[in-house]
């Protein structure tokens, strides 16, 4: 044991190390949450600011780390080897194989990975100025390695895109939510919310509209008598105007427009009867705002702030109007449902049956139904549970009729003219 065995056994040791810091700062930098880095850089840690810098191209990152890694793993088995040939002969070779072995996995591997999982911003925040060092002086060759590996992936017909992104980061929040909604940290309400605010950007107008056929209006020909009163009986604040027939919308009236226009007509010199035989709603009404089934939410909720409006006519490609989208509308499909003192006591969409399923209306949105119930069904082809059953049935069933699909029972309860009104669903 001269000064050169212990010499080579310093510099295995000092190997080993750096094998554990590459390990580890592989581990650390690529589980670090990047979110948790920007709130950590946005508080002036310094370390977090390079290590987002650092994981920008993690491509470029991890080649090299790992051209690093193999560099010390190697040399120091090949030194393990040359030592233990010298004091063992041929039988050296095996036991510098399990000696290593041994060594590099336990503590060049399994104890800084372990490690950096555990605390993986904080080590990575720690580790950061070697590494980015560690990059620039590897570089070349990196770059060198990346377009070899993309040739030999070109040749087995594989296309890269080193600028891609695994996951969009909309993708990875969303991911994120659900996943600790399954393991318990996230309570459903919160899930629904934020995957409902998430969610506005995929979503059009004509899944959260309400239908033309359920929209209340004002027949412009109507004496001023009855359209005061069908004003002040509406539970809206907002009602359109149509002159002829309804898909001719003319203007919409609000609410505290028509009152100031009465109170008006109170304060002029004769009576109020009097004053009203010459009367014009459209005298009052707001220019209407028509907007095309296929705006997404997130553009139409900034729509209605940018325009300071609330209420919107949403028609087809044709012209022809489809419903009415209000920014309670898309709100709801944050927050769900809002009511206030005026609206209707209607019975409840959804009912719970004894068997475990519901009795559902059948207006009611798929997505309405999947957030209430916890449930998965599509609504790629349907808005409503009544379009989904008429789209999968291909006809429009009578009451009694019972499908199967998509792992559900959907039994026709009720039915007006060609409408399905209620439904009986139950996961089979």
């Amino acid at each position: 044991m001269d000064t050169a065995f212990w010499i080579t056994c310093g510099a295995i040791a000092a190997l080993l190390l750096l094998s554990a810091f590459f390990s580890g700062s592989e581990t650390a930098l690529t589980a670090a949450s990047r979110g948790k880095l920007r709130a950590r850089a946005d508080k002036g840690e310094r370390g977090a600011e390079r290590a987002l810098k650092v994981t920008e191209d993690t491509e470029r990152l991890i080649g090299a780390v790992l051209l690093g890694n193999n560099l010390v793993n190697i040399l120091a088995a090949s030194l393990a080897t040359a030592l233990f040939t010298r004091l063992f002969g041929e039988s050296g070779v095996a036991l510098a194989t399990l000696v290593m072995t041994f060594l590099v996995l336990i503590f060049a591997e399994v104890l800084p990975k372990t490690y950096a999982i555990s605390n993986p911003e904080v080590a990575a925040t720690r580790v950061s100025p070697v590494i980015a060092a560690v990059i620039l002086v590897f570089s070349p060759v990196v770059t060198f390695i990346r377009l070899l590996v993309r040739l030999f992936l070109a040749l087995c017909g594989v296309k890269t895109d080193p600028d891609g992104k695994i996951l969009a980061a909309r993708e990875e929040i969303a991911g994120a939510i659900s996943l600790g909604h399954s393991e318990g940290g996230v309570e459903k309400e919160d899930r629904d919310r934020l995957l409902g605010a998430l969610d506005l950007g995929d979503r059009t107008v004509e899944e959260a509209m309400l239908h033309r056929s359920q929209i209340e209006m004002i027949d412009v020909s109507d004496a001023p008598e009855a359209i005061l009163a069908q004003c002040l009986a509406s539970p809206h604040t907002r009602l359109p105007v149509f002159d002829g027939e309804p898909e001719n919308i003319v203007g919409v009236i609000h609410a505290k427009n028509l009152l100031r226009e009465m109170d008006r007509l109170r304060r002029g010199g004769s009576t109020l009867a009097n004053e009203l035989q010459n009367f014009n709603v459209l005298d009052v009404a707001m220019t209407p705002y028509f907007v095309p089934e296929t705006t997404t939410l997130d553009d139409q909720m900034r729509q209605f702030l940018r325009r300071h409006t609330h209420f919107a006519l949403v028609v087809d490609e044709y012209g022809a109007l489809r419903g009415l989208i209000t920014l309670e509308d898309i709100l709801e499909e944050i927050v769900g449902e809002i009511t206030d003192e005026f609206d209707s006591s209607d019975p409840p969409e959804l009912r719970r049956t004894e068997d475990g399923g519901f009795l559902v209306d059948g207006a009611m949105t798929i997505r309405d139904l999947n957030r209430a119930a916890d449930w998965l069904l599509p609504d790629d082809e349907a808005n409503t549970v009544a379009g989904l059953v008429i789209h999968e049935a291909q006809m429009i069933p009578t009451p009694g009729q019972v499908f199967g699909f998509h792992g559900f029972r959907f039994e026709v309860t009720g039915r007006e003219e060609n409408r399905i009104t209620e439904l009986k669903i139950r996961r089979l």
